[in-house]
């Protein structure tokens, strides 16, 4: 049997899991603090991951990467109950690499639109 569920559904679950490990290994009170903490270290990954729509935007010149080349990718996605609009920077294997921006919306709608303008 295959079950689908959206994206926005499965990455606030993954919010609530990351929060609940840490609690067991920290105590409770601390999880919440240290996912954001975790969240805001690895925030490209995890707004890559949990997007729902992209569109590439260029190519992205690196000042220190020689030899690489990276894209600029505009991405829209929900994470943690917040919708997202961002500008990430990925590799040639599809992996993100920074972000050069991001704004969090409350409504999908106003979202899609900050996605569609964005260049």
């Amino acid at each position: 049997m295959t079950m689908f569920q959206p994206i926005g559904a499965a990455s606030d679950r993954v919010i609530a899991t990351l929060v609940a490990g840490l609690e067991i290994e920290f105590g409770r009170g601390a999880g919440e603090a240290l996912a954001q903490r975790f969240l805001e270290a690895e925030k490209s990954d995890f707004l890559w991951d949990a997007r729902v729509s992209e569109r590439w935007l260029g190519g992205y010149q690196a000042q220190d990467e020689e030899g690489f080349e990276l894209d600029r990718v505009a991405i829209i996605g929900r994470l943690d109950g917040c919708w997202f609009v961002a500008v990430s920077i990925v590799d040639g294997d599809g992996n993100a690499q920074g972000l050069t921006g991001r704004r969090s919306f409350r409504s999908e709608r106003r979202a899609r639109e900050a996605f569609a303008a964005t260049h």
